[in-house]
């Protein structure tokens, strides 16, 4: 752990629209000895970042394929046969 020479703390809202998710983090600002900035959040803040981060990922992704669909689909048992293929490689 980096020694303290700075350290504040503020709330905020981070308001996560495309998902309709209000998120009340307590960022803790500090600076090492070099004069890094770093910030420190709960543990349980954090997860809760990422797994919003996440679904912000997936959302994006969804929309891409979307954007890409050819209305093609794979009948349900074909495409677990496909996947069990893959996960054997």
């Amino acid at each position: 752990m980096p020694d303290e020479v700075v350290r504040f703390s503020t709330e905020f809202w981070y308001d996560f629209q495309s998902l309709n998710t209000m998120i009340t983090i307590h960022p803790q600002y500090i600076k090492d000895t070099a004069g890094k900035n770093l910030v420190i959040l709960p543990q349980e803040e954090f997860d809760i970042l990422m797994e919003e981060l996440d679904d912000i990922v997936d959302v994006r992704l969804y929309d891409e394929a979307k954007k890409d669909d050819t209305g093609e689909r794979i009948p349900m048992d074909e495409a677990f046969k496909m996947i069990d293929e893959m996960q054997k490689q």
